[in-house]
């Protein structure tokens, strides 16, 4: 196939009247002799999103759900553009996790998951967020052993506060296994965050949310993740996680190169509001806001990325190639996967999404399959 007349978007910039060419799973620079052509003008094509922080979606949870929960909410993100996911925990019991972790990486071998994301429990009671506190626990380095051997080789990241007892020796081990150590529901203060990044810390878990705010003599992580360009930071662009001055303020800082947009999607994400269970406790979506019911904490979100991405060139007016970036390229950089997704660019597999001029989501492509067939009319 031959998608002609688009914006594609490439990593040298956009191509107007542009021309993308696929072979099979694959993005070719040529075009097979009997290849149809599809006239997509008037539109963008854009590479397929990649979440790294994702706790389920469609009604499923990824923290408990069954194999068919977990490939349900699997698709409800792909029919918004994900094409490439890493299944986020959240706190529970260390044998639930473990039993999880089992199920998930399953999932990672069949290529239907990217990976898997472990937030909680190792985080700080003073920035629980929407995580059972009775459940948290140090972050001993035996203990972040336990999942990484229960993911089987697919553990990808792990969100520790690495102020707590173990944290920095946690860290270390991570990097030792090439895990990302993400630091997150933290408490800690500037010094202990540049310690934790010289130990070899690389992400910052939705930068902001669960952290003490900036201060201008206690300046805690903030500063630190933002300062440092070892560490790529995660951003919920749904609206209600940030403030667009602190969305504009972190990628003044770190560039597109170093801010990765995630959903932190729950089970409502796809579906609408009523009463859901993230892991143990129970969260009430309302306006498509999603908090705990004791308490009030906002309990993840209810985003796609299609979403995150109109958001951010509509009303955050970032310049497009900015914004792809930080849903493809970035994500599937840290991922160690730019050299088969993230940008649209022949050899690579044939991911992407095809957007109207108003930035909604007209068609998603996996592996060179139509999740959701081009709607041209």
């Amino acid at each position: 196939m031959v998608l002609t007349g688009a914006n594609v978007v490439l990593p040298a910039g956009t191509a107007e009247n542009g021309r993308l060419t696929v072979d099979g799973t694959r993005i070719s620079a040529e075009a097979p002799e009997n290849a149809r052509t599809l006239d997509v003008s008037g539109h963008w094509l854009v590479p397929g999103f990649v979440d790294l922080h994702n706790h389920g979606g469609g009604g499923a949870s990824f923290s408990s759900g069954t194999v068919e929960d977990v490939l349900r909410g699997i698709h409800t993100h792909r029919l918004h553009g994900t094409t490439t996911l890493v299944a986020s925990t959240v706190t529970d019991e260390m044998d639930l996790l473990v039993r999880q972790a089992g199920l998930l990486s399953e999932l990672a071998e069949q290529g239907d998951l990217a990976g898997i994301h472990f937030e909680g429990p190792f985080i700080s009671p003073c920035r629980k967020g929407a995580h059972s506190e009775a459940l948290l626990r140090d972050p001993e380095p035996a203990e972040v052993r336990k999942l990484i051997d229960a993911a089987r080789g697919h553990a990808r990241m792990v969100t520790l506060a690495t102020e707590l007892p173990g944290g920095i020796d946690s860290v270390r081990l991570l990097a030792e296994h090439g895990v990302i150590a993400a630091v997150g529901h933290t408490d800690a203060t500037y010094e202990q965050t540049v310690e934790a990044i010289d130990a070899g810390a690389t992400v910052a878990t939705h930068l902001f949310n669960a952290m003490p705010p900036l201060g201008h003599r206690a300046p805690g992580p903030i500063a630190a993740l933002l300062e440092d360009e070892r560490v790529t930071v995660e951003l919920i662009n749904d609206g209600t996680h940030l403030h667009p001055a602190a969305l504009e303020l972190a990628f003044r800082h770190k560039g597109a190169g170093r801010v990765a947009f995630i959903t932190d999607a729950m089970d409502a994400a796809g579906i609408g509001d009523g009463r859901y269970m993230l892991g143990p406790l129970e969260v009430e979506v309302a306006d498509g806001v999603a908090r705990l019911v004791e308490g009030g904490s906002i309990a993840g979100s209810t985003l796609t990325l299609d979403r995150a991405f109109k958001r951010a060139v509509t009303v955050d007016r970032l310049p497009v190639g900015d914004a792809v970036a930080a849903l493809s390229a970035t994500p599937a950089g840290l991922l160690g996967l730019y050299d088969s997704i993230g940008s649209l660019e022949p050899g690579k597999y044939a991911d992407l999404v095809l957007l109207d001029a108003d930035f909604d989501v007209k068609g998603v492509m996996r592996r060179g399959e139509w999740v959701v067939d081009p709607q041209l009319g």
